[in-house]
């Protein structure tokens, strides 16, 4: 579960600068766009992707600053239990993953390469039981995939991203597994970071990668 106190946070600064938030900013080997992907689409509609990777207040916030993103919720995926609530996730017990549903529009950006901005710069995969300061099931890196072509391309762009060895020879961590049922978080939750854009943990473990964001992909990056 996440702190709030300066103590922590500070700890948890710390921590940032010792394990690093590895991305394409600060990799040696740059992110190859996805060979498998689809093209983008003749016309403008809504699909959803849902991602995990640590606290979802972070990834929520890069995906909001990503052109052809339409909404970014914050909830829960994964678990058996139904209707979980914060308290019962931060268990550990639940099965669930903080989440994130990303909604966008397949006519100006493409699934791949979305899935390219959720491993540079949203979370770092090669991270074995949490992220960053948080630990734990609950922040596990997962794509959530709806249909079988969404799981052709995630798959398919693990093994790429793999095989060009951009996290040198550490192992990528995320699991790849359809989606059953997303559970939108608590309202307090939902756009956490615009709300509370100087809060420690946000500053700290956040902006960071949005930075990032901005940095590395510039084209796609809306303020």
């Amino acid at each position: 579960m996440r702190t709030f106190q300066w103590a922590a946070a500070a700890a948890a600064l710390l921590g940032l600068v010792a394990f690093g938030v590895v991305n394409a900013a600060s990799s040696k080997v740059a992110f190859p766009d996805p060979q498998v992907d689809d093209p983008l689409a003749g016309a403008s509609d809504k699909v959803t992707l849902v991602l995990a990777g640590g606290c979802f207040w972070g990834i929520e916030e890069v995906f909001q600053h990503v052109r052809g993103v339409t909404d970014a919720v914050s909830g829960y995926a994964g678990g058996s239990v139904k209707n979980p609530s914060y308290d019962m996730v931060s268990l550990g017990t639940t099965g669930h993953a903080e989440s994130v549903r990303v909604t966008y529009d397949p006519s100006k950006i493409s699934y791949g390469r979305l899935l390219k901005i959720f491993f540079s710069v949203a979370h770092d995969p090669t991270q074995r039981g949490g992220q960053g300061p948080d630990t734990g099931p609950e922040y596990r890196s997962v794509i959530f995939t709806a249909g079988e072509r969404q799981q052709e391309i995630a798959k398919a762009y693990i093994e790429q991203i793999t095989a060009a060895r951009v996290f040198g020879g550490k192992s990528i961590t995320t699991q790849v597994t359809p989606l059953v049922a997303f559970y939108e978080a608590e309202k307090y939750h939902q756009d956490y970071a615009v709300h509370h854009p100087m809060q420690p943990y946000i500053v700290i473990n956040d902006q960071p990668k949005v930075d990032a964001l901005r940095k590395v992909f510039p084209e796609l990056y809306v303020k």
